[in-house]
């Protein structure tokens, strides 16, 4: 443990969510009150934004700007995807991040993202402790995801969660007007891990939602899928149906088309067109109207449906990890360890070390998924309620929310 004095980079990376800027702001906010901390700078686009020194001073903004970030989604300092070398094989960013570092005395660094950002927030810690600069290195989590290990769940998987279990609700209705009959198949992002389709099955639970839901932990069956979709179909004259963009056959390869169209920084493909290749597939085998629905970025920037319990939770993790960086810790993630039982929910902040949330995914346990692969079961109902309650009230001007406007004054710009 070292107590130090000088500034700290606050950096967003990965993909934005709803909730993102409320960690943002809780880093911020509580950095600016410390006094040990000197100046609190902000990385333009994560990582990105130390190496090529395009850094904010976030002392120059407006406290009452500053107040908007709760309700702004996206990632208002920008985001990367951006995968350091291994240092043992090359050093290169290292060294550049460390000539900023020294450049600015910035002996705390936050880094609020999801796996990928947990690791490159690992790797900066290590090689600071090697070459003996002191600087106390926090990761903050973010993911809809859901899937960092060591944590009860991440910042930004409640309010997508919210409007995925919304969204299905009203679609329920929607399909369900005329007398003749049709199947709604929406994909739901997700690529390894469910915990974002399995949100569904809130819809479901609360009486509108759909009837069949696929995650990626059961590998998928195209002729027990057609199956399912012709018993409830004939059942009831309608189907719905949620489906993760990663289901995957026995063999592993992804049920999208578009699997190989694509991969972002990290080397991750880039799903999507499932819900139109299932639509086909559907239409082909039972003859019956049918739409395929994509929801993509929505459900990641809906933030006029965010999760009030959400947003501050979110709050905390930026909050906690500067106190616990000033308090002397460093190489750790912030976590949320919560309880659910007779008395309510409840949930509080801990910290694990980065090297347990780096580079891993924590998936939907298989007993809180049917059987027959086709939906959730009551567990997850439980698991997930929770933290979906609360509605924030949101500042309007004419009707449309306000978001968040930096100055993003550069440092460049002022040394």
């Amino acid at each position: 443990m070292e107590n130090l004095k000088g500034a700290c980079i606050i950096g967003q990376s990965g993909g934005p969510t709803a909730v993102i800027n409320a960690s943002a702001q809780g880093v911020i906010q509580t950095a600016l009150a410390s006094p040990q901390i000197t100046r609190v700078l902000g990385a333009a686009h994560g990582i990105k934004g130390v190496l090529a020194d395009q850094l904010y001073d976030m002392g120059q903004e407006d406290p009452g700007q500053l107040e908007l970030l709760q309700f702004t989604p996206s990632s208002a300092l920008g985001s990367c995807r951006y995968k350091l070398a291994d240092p043992d094989v090359d050093d290169t960013d290292y060294k550049r991040i460390l000539e900023i570092f020294q450049k600015y005395d910035v002996r705390y660094f936050f880094y609020n993202g999801g796996n990928d950002s947990m690791d490159t927030c690992n790797k900066i810690s290590k090689y600071m402790q090697r070459v003996g600069y002191p600087c106390n290195i926090i990761g903050v989590p973010k993911t809809i995801d859901n899937d960092l290990s060591g944590t009860d769940h991440c910042p930004g998987y409640a309010s997508a969660a919210k409007y995925i279990a919304t969204s299905c609700m009203e679609l329920y209705q929607d399909a369900r007007v005329y007398d003749t009959g049709t199947v709604v198949i929406v994909e739901i992002m997700g690529r390894h891990a469910g915990w974002l389709a399995g949100a569904a099955g809130l819809a479901t639970w609360a009486g509108s939602g759909p009837d069949l839901i696929y995650l990626p932990e059961v590998d998928f069956s195209m002729e027990a899928f057609l199956a399912d979709v012709k018993r409830v179909y004939e059942d009831t004259g309608n189907c719905l149906v949620a489906v993760s963009e990663g289901i995957h056959y026995g063999d592993g390869t992804f049920v999208s088309e578009a699997k190989t169209s694509a991969t972002d920084g990290f080397g991750h493909a880039q799903l999507g067109g499932l819900a139109a290749l299932l639509a086909e597939s559907v239409k082909r085998a039972l003859g019956v109207k049918v739409r395929g629905i994509e929801l993509s970025l929505l459900q990641r920037c809906g933030s006029h449906l965010a999760s009030l319990t959400d947003v501050r939770e979110a709050y905390l993790a930026g909050k906690a990890a500067v106190e616990a960086a000033t308090a002397g810790l460093t190489d750790q993630m912030v976590a949320l360890d919560c309880t659910r039982d007779a008395s309510g929910y409840r949930c509080q902040t801990k910290l694990i070390p980065l090297t347990q949330a780096a580079n891993t995914e924590r998936k939907v346990p298989l007993d809180w998924i049917t059987p027959e692969g086709n939906g959730i079961r009551q567990p997850f109902i439980d698991y997930a309620l929770p933290l979906i309650q609360g509605e924030l009230q949101r500042p309007l001007a004419h009707g449309l929310p306000q978001f968040v406007h930096l100055k993003k004054v550069r440092t460049t710009d002022m040394d």
